[in-house]
């Protein structure tokens, strides 16, 4: 292994590792639609009655006690005796969602929590259906005030997809290694795998701190 920096080299693995960052970036955004939607899901579900919240709560429990890999290794392992064959992404994007899911529906527990209580008194007042009183009233005034914490939980997840090489994923990382195991040149290609997570992560971050600001000046 050649430990001397090869600019030429390195440039000529930028495809290969593009190709990798555009799997990533494509599992980061669809596992961010999962975790949104069903985090949303179970934050419904925990303002339900106990025989429905308590099973839900001990669902999100054991998932975030439960280590991200082993949860992506059982799905990708464990659907197929099931008659369940999804690709590998798809394994990646399920696990993602559900284990960031687990995280969301506190994030909206809280963002509904903190509507105003004249908001529900209103709505009963006006004699408004549940159904209508979720999608116009409490969620429009929820969703706002989380947005810069899901929008963290985005980032966490984005620096999370190199989880998926223990299923071949091959995300940015996943590229970085294949290059590395078939050239011996590993300085280069882990390099420019790090510095594109920062090229991407930390602007985002920047990103998320200023939404922050705005939400809590609105």
């Amino acid at each position: 292994m050649n430990p001397v920096w090869d600019w030429g080299f390195a440039i000529s693995i930028l495809p290969d590792l593009g190709r990798g960052l555009l799997l990533t970036l494509q599992a980061t955004v669809l596992g961010s639609l999962v975790a949104f939607t069903l985090g949303l899901v179970l934050a419904l579900l925990l303002r339900g009655p106990a025989v429905v919240r308590w099973p839900v709560r001990g669902f999100i429990e054991f998932v975030r006690s439960t280590p991200l890999l082993v949860q992506i290794l059982f799905l990708y392992f464990v659907l197929p005796d099931f008659g369940i064959l999804l690709s590998t992404l798809q394994v990646g994007v399920i696990a993602l969602g559900v284990h960031y899911a687990t995280y969301t529906a506190d994030i909206y527990r809280a963002g509904i929590d903190a509507v105003p209580a004249g908001q529900w008194e209103a709505a009963r007042a006006l004699s408004l259906p549940r159904t209508r009183t979720w999608t116009g009233v409490i969620l429009p005034q929820a969703i706002p005030r989380v947005l810069p914490a899901l929008g963290n939980y985005v980032i966490s997840m984005f620096k999370e997809t190199p989880l998926l090489i223990g299923i071949s994923v091959l995300e940015i990382v996943g590229q970085a290694r294949e290059v590395g195991g078939g050239t011996f040149r590993y300085v280069e290609a882990y390099t420019l795998a790090g510095l594109l997570f920062l090229a991407l992560s930390y602007p985002a971050a920047l990103l998320v701190r200023r939404l922050e600001r705005r939400v809590a000046l609105a």
